[in-house]
């Protein structure tokens, strides 16, 4: 439970812009931090001043109700501390789930009527009843107000569960000064969301510091996240655009330059390989008609040479002929005795062919050769058609034999 103080005393404008809008802005500071730190955590507000003490929102983990409670608040009566610590223990003893820790924390900034012994009771049942007490003492100094809260607090601590904060007047805003404090970290050590908050007031107070805006980019990223977002992204790839330009350019004057050294290398070549080919045309202009006649004759002399060896070639080849010949290996001269027999056997084959016609061309022998064969009719027509044929066969080729002889 937070225990605010909306007395008359909270008018004042000794913390920036007025004691109560400070005190608001450092409670909704710590209910977004209690609430993100454990989901199970649940935050009541109630009211200190006025006629009497007011229960604005009993124990909750909804942050957008505990936040629109804080709109609207009246301001004006007197603090009434001892009332309001009673009423906070007595919501939380009524909470749901009993097996969470109590812890209450005032914001005190206006005088403290009571007595010492009064608030020392308070602690001590407080004690008795196992809740923990955060103090954040802002604004009156006078009437002993600090040494009775800290009564009040070594009354109530066990195991120093509960905390103190004297925030003294000036340019520090409360939710800054709180944000380092154990209240708002918790003695676990704190969440993500108070990381994140220390961070943004450290990162705040440099800037102020140096006279810049506070922010990344001039946007408060916890007022409009995606817009802080999209410059990020935005500046990334722009940065990324020109480290990407950067890179192409340095590669292309890399290639340009390797270019360039392949050119004047390829040119220097040039000149080293034309000059020793002038010098060398220089050298053989005057002796241009000598070379010509020089080169006539050698002309001339190789005609003629090659005319003498076509001569002597022909000759020769009849004699290499036979040379060869008798110089043939053993092979060579088997190959030729085999071509000579096969000669002979072809002459012997067409002497037995002319002789076999000159046997079949007699009638009367092959007449008597057919009656002695048994079951054969020399007198039936087809052997004697048989018989013609071979007989008119026999007497062509005898024609064909005369002329030939004639023409040898």
């Amino acid at each position: 439970m937070i225990c605010i103080d909306n007395s008359e005393w909270m008018r004042n404008g000794d913390y920036p812009p007025t004691r109560f809008q400070a005190m608001a802005d450092a409670v909704n500071l710590v209910c977004g931090a209690k609430t993100q730190s454990h989901p199970e955590n649940t935050v009541g507000i109630l009211t200190m001043a006025g006629k009497h003490v007011r229960v604005l929102v009993t124990p909750t983990s909804d942050l957008g109700k505990i936040l629109a409670c804080m709109h609207g608040l009246q301001v004006g009566g007197e603090i009434n501390l001892t009332s309001g610590i009673q009423v906070a223990q007595l919501a939380l003893k009524h909470r749901q789930n009993k097996k969470q820790q109590q812890r209450i924390i005032v914001f005190a900034g206006s005088h403290i009527k009571c007595d010492k012994k009064t608030l020392e009771a308070i602690g001590k049942k407080l004690k008795k009843n196992n809740v923990a007490l955060d103090i954040v003492d802002f604004g009156e100094e006078d009437d002993g107000k600090p040494e009775k809260l800290e009564a009040l607090l070594a009354a109530v601590n066990s195991n120093d569960n509960s905390h103190i904060v004297h925030v003294p007047p000036g340019p520090n805003v409360l939710s800054d000064v709180l944000i380092s404090s154990p209240i708002f970290t918790g003695d676990e050590g704190g969440s993500g969301f108070a990381a994140a908050a220390a961070a943004g007031a450290a990162a705040a107070a440099a800037a102020a510091a140096g006279g810049g805006p506070g922010f990344e980019f001039g946007v408060d990223p916890n007022l409009d996240p995606e817009l802080a977002l999209a410059l990020r992204v935005s500046m990334e790839e722009e940065r990324a655009r020109q480290e990407a330009a950067a890179k192409r350019a340095a590669e292309e004057a890399a290639s340009k330059a390797m270019k360039e050294g392949q050119e004047q290398a390829s040119s220097s070549r040039d000149v080293s390989m034309a000059e020793p080919s002038a010098s060398a045309g220089t050298g053989t202009a005057g002796k241009g008609p000598d070379l010509m006649d020089d080169e006539t004759a050698l002309l001339e002399q190789a005609l003629a040479m090659s005319m003498d060896n076509t001569g002597a070639s022909q000759s020769s080849t009849l004699s290499t002929a036979d040379t060869h010949m008798m110089e043939a290996s053993p092979e060579d001269q088997d190959l030729a005795f085999a071509l000579q027999m096969s000669v002979q056997d072809n002459a012997k084959a067409s002497s037995e062919k002319t002789e076999m016609g000159k046997v079949l061309g007699d009638q009367g022998f092959v007449s008597s050769i057919l009656a002695s064969l048994p079951g054969v009719d020399p007198n039936d027509p087809s052997v004697k058609d048989l018989l013609a044929t071979l007989q008119t066969e026999n007497e062509e080729k005898k024609g064909e034999e005369k002329p030939k002889e004639g023409d040898e």
